[in-house]
């Protein structure tokens, strides 16, 4: 995960959500209750405090006690989703933000959302030209709003400095925008309101923030946030990151490994088989533990990772002699192989500090090890990508939605591994628009 957008209500987390996935980023919203730390397959996630309506205190706890959790998972970005209209515990709710983020922290508020009539001018938040305590928000069951000033509502709710931009300073444009965000944080300002009527005006602020060195909180019902995210990325934001697991030692694999590693830059986390077999005063465990470590390593700056324990001119380990010195059989012995690769594989996408977009396994074992490391229970097949490779999701458990290809051992010519990583890529890269055309 890299994005965790906090939002105080379900449905406002799925609305910020799909903002972010129309630029091609994973996002998956996360119900209230639910720990996020199963949702590492994204590359932002949208999180459900359901704290609209809590007392103030309530909702400071769920926020600052969810951005201590996401903090050490590799979250780069935390975004403040608030009601379009205004509700809730908007101020106790960015003091949180700001809190758990330090000092260095500034939340910029803008309460606009043009294509759904929501705008904001000298602080005040119009819904399609009326002022927001004259719409059917100001006879809220639960939280009447009987004021349409931002930065006043903010206030009340909040311990922070409250600047705002006004609309003759937006206008100024991006440049400009961001000499004058400067200076009010340089005056102490921790939160900045913002007017806006356009989905243009927003882009300067966005353009504005992204030019400073700050730790900003886009805090908003999510056009702020969907476009400080295309700026601060630019544009181009994720390069997928793909795991590879092979576990077959036979010459075709060997070549398939060589030619790959030719044609695309690859790391490689190599397993010692005898060590995963023998299991001798804990050295298997040990074996996994190093792999796990060395493979979060190279994901941190890699996109294609290769988990195996295949060694290039290394002897084939002799399962028929470790079976008689362990008492046991070979078709155990080799289990243990496949399943320490997979369970390698598997604690990499789940604590991988950046998102895993997609894996490749070869061999039947070991892609039914990695299942049942994931504790998945199936694959939705999607295409082929070659004959006897297929491209699909995993259905549950920790791997559910992962997309992923699997070919046979000894099938394909030099070229199939490479052939399934690119695959995996164009799919992986592909824009939602263009895969409907395709299909």
């Amino acid at each position: 995960m890299r994005i965790a957008v906090i939002s105080d209500d379900l449905t406002g987390a799925n609305a910020t959500g799909v903002l972010l996935k129309k630029q091609g980023i994973s996002t998956a919203t996360i119900l209230h209750g639910f720990s996020p730390q199963t949702a590492y397959n994204y590359d932002a996630i949208c999180i459900d405090t359901d704290s609209r309506y809590t007392p103030k205190h309530v909702a400071y706890q769920r926020v600052s006690e969810l951005i201590g959790s996401l903090s050490g998972q590799g979250v780069e970005l935390f975004c403040k989703r608030i009601d379009s209209t205004a509700r809730g515990n908007i101020g106790g709710e960015i003091d949180a933000c700001l809190d758990a983020l330090g000092e260095d922290s500034v939340a910029v508020v803008l309460p606009s959302y043009p294509v759904s009539g929501r705008t904001t001018v000298g602080g005040y938040l119009l819904v399609y030209g009326t002022p927001v305590q004259e719409t059917d928000v100001a006879k809220d069951p639960q939280a009447p709003l009987n004021e349409s000033h931002v930065p006043s509502i903010i206030s009340r709710q909040s311990s922070k400095p409250v600047a705002t931009l006004e609309m003759s300073e937006v206008l100024q444009g991006a440049f400009k925008l961001s000499s004058l965000l400067q200076q009010k944080i340089n005056e102490g300002s921790r939160i900045i309101v913002a007017d806006a009527v356009n989905e243009e005006q927003i882009a300067a602020v966005a353009k504005a923030m992204a030019s400073l060195d700050q730790t900003f909180v886009p805090v908003d019902p999510g056009p702020l946030t969907a476009a400080y995210v295309k700026e601060k990325y630019n544009d181009a934001p994720f390069t997928p990151k793909i795991l590879l697991t092979i576990g077959s030692c036979t010459k075709v694999t060997g070549r398939q490994i060589h030619h790959l590693a030719e044609n695309l830059p690859l790391h490689t986390v190599t397993i010692d088989p005898l060590k995963l077999a023998r299991d001798q005063d804990g050295e298997r465990d040990e074996e996994i533990a190093e792999g796990v470590e060395e493979g979060l390593r190279l994901l941190e700056d890699q996109s294609v990772v290769l988990v195996t324990t295949f060694q290039k001119d290394a002897p084939l380990l002799d399962l028929q002699a470790l079976a008689k010195e362990k008492h046991t059989t070979e078709a155990s012995l080799a289990k243990r192989i496949t399943d320490g690769l997979a369970i390698v594989s598997q604690r990499i996408i789940q604590k991988s500090r950046t998102s895993i977009s997609g894996c490749f396994s070869s061999g039947g074992d070991v892609t039914a090890s990695l299942c049942a490391a994931g504790k998945t229970h199936g694959i939705q097949l999607l295409d082929e990508v070659f004959p006897l490779a297929a491209y699909g999701r995993f259905i549950g458990g920790y791997l559910d939605g992962l997309p992923v290809v699997t070919k046979g051992g000894m099938v394909g010519s030099e070229s199939a591994i490479t052939d399934s990583v690119l695959f995996l890529q164009r799919q992986l890269t592909t824009k939602p628009h263009e895969k409907e055309i395709l299909s």
